[in-house]
This record gives C-alpha cells, sequence and structure tokens, in this order.
C-alpha cells in the first residue's frame, strides 16, 4: 500500500510539472507511461479521443491496441460508450463478459482479460479517453480505480493547459502576422499617395482595385510593391500590377 500511495504522489507531481509547450502527443505519453507504472497489473494503455464522425482516433499508446479506429461502425465496445455517455465502464474479465463481443473477443485474441474504461475530463472538446488492459483477470479492483481516476483528473487539466497554450500560441502568430500585414499595405500606401498625389483612401483604392482585377491578394501586391521599392523598381512594379488612375 505504501508503494502504490508513494507511486501515485509521484505520477501526480509529474503530471503538475508537464511544460505548456508539450505536444499532444507527448503529453498523452507522459499521461500513460505514468498509469502502466503506478497500476498494478496494468499491461497496456492507450488514450483514444472521438471523432464527428462518431468513430475515434487512438492518438496515444504503450503497445499495439487490440481494437480497430477507422470505421465508425466498428465495434468500439465500452470505449464508444465512454466517448459518448462520458461514464467509466469495465470489463472484470473478457470471458465471461458478453455485452460487448467483438470488442472483448478482440481483447481476447490478444491475451487480454481485464478493461477499465475512463473519460479524461476535459473542458474543450474533443472527447478523450484512457483505456487500461491487463492480462490478468479482476485486477482493476476499487482501489486501482481510484489511482487512475486520480491521474486522470490531473490529465484533464494538463491536456486543458496543453489546448490553451496551443490556442494562445496561434493566436500570438495570427495577430504577429496581421500586424506585419497591415505595416506593409500601410507602407504600400504611402508609396502610392505620394506617387499619384492622392490621400489615405485613394491609396488604398488603388491597392484593392488591383487586388480584384489581378486576382490576388492585397497584402501580397504590398509586399510586392515596398519590395520593388527597395529595388528601386517601383514604376515597373505598377505596371506590372496594373495600378494607375486609368485602371479600369
Amino acid at each position: 500500500m505504501t508503494h502504490d500511495v508513494l507511486a501515485l504522489a509521484g505520477a501526480l507531481a509529474e503530471m503538475a510539472r508537464l511544460n505548456d509547450d508539450e505536444a499532444y502527443e507527448a503529453t498523452a505519453r507522459h499521461f500513460l507511461d505514468h498509469l502502466v507504472a503506478s497500476v498494478p497489473g496494468c499491461d497496456l494503455a492507450f488514450i483514444s479521443v472521438g471523432r464527428e464522425d462518431g468513430g475515434f482516433e487512438v492518438v496515444a499508446t504503450t503497445g499495439e491496441p487490440p481494437v480497430s479506429q477507422a470505421d465508425p461502425a466498428t465495434d468500439g465496445g465500452p470505449l464508444l460508450d465512454v466517448l459518448r455517455y462520458r461514464e467509466p465502464r469495465r470489463i472484470e474479465d473478457t470471458r465471461d463478459d458478453d455485452r460487448w463481443p467483438l470488442f472483448t473477443a478482440r481483447l481476447a485474441l490478444r491475451e487480454f482479460r481485464g478493461c477499465l474504461v475512463l473519460p479524461v475530463p476535459s473542458q474543450r472538446p474533443p472527447h478523450a479517453a484512457v483505456t487500461l488492459l491487463s492480462r490478468e483477470p479482476h485486477l482493476f479492483d476499487d482501489h486501482a480505480y481510484d489511482i487512475i481516476l486520480l491521474i486522470t483528473l490531473h490529465a484533464g487539466v494538463a491536456f486543458d493547459n496543453a489546448q490553451l497554450f496551443h490556442d494562445s500560441r496561434r493566436l500570438v502568430e495570427n495577430l504577429t502576422t496581421a500586424l506585419g500585414t497591415r505595416h506593409t499595405i500601410g507602407l504600400a500606401q504611402g508609396l502610392l499617395m505620394r506617387h499619384f498625389s492622392c490621400d489615405t483612401d485613394g491609396g488604398f483604392a488603388l491597392l484593392r482595385r488591383a487586388s480584384q482585377h489581378g486576382n490576388s491578394k492585397l497584402r501580397d501586391i504590398a509586399a510586392d510593391l515596398v519590395a520593388a521599392h527597395e529595388r528601386g523598381s517601383f514604376r515597373e512594379a505598377l505596371i506590372g500590377h496594373r495600378i494607375g488612375r486609368d485602371l479600369s
């Protein structure tokens, strides 16, 4: 009992130290490694996420999972139930359980006798589930269940943090790109205003019309004009993009 408690404490501490910049696969694999090490009798563990078509995909595993994931109509057994209803499912012995015959048959072929599937608590979709398999029956008792549940709760926080970090990083990258684009467009506007002696609206109108007629993105035309100005070929770029007061 003492060893189990110490192992659990170490696993939870490690989950809390997961870096925000870790990829989902790395975070999930850390989680699975802790489960296999902390839960007596666990021989294989994998994490699955639900798909919009009703199927699932295995995103991390400690070995080859004995289930099919491609076809949403495939018997995912308790795994699909957990992803759908967010409730745990347990198979004490695959030789005696007849609730999911195809699923238990696949496990039996790989000599897995016990199975426990838990939802990973998370505030954001898609839903995820962790599956633990044992080659011995009746090993996932209430004590093991409590250990797994505690680690899974921490995993849900880790996954949410990873999602939040990556979402925030994408937002920053998009904002940085947008700011750079706006700066480039402003420079191109200034060049057109000076060349054609027009105001801000007139400079932007020239860019917009060139974009429409050339079927090109406005930011690309702006970048090309700025680069051409730096090369000393601004007039040639105007001609190439058909930019002028008589553009029709």
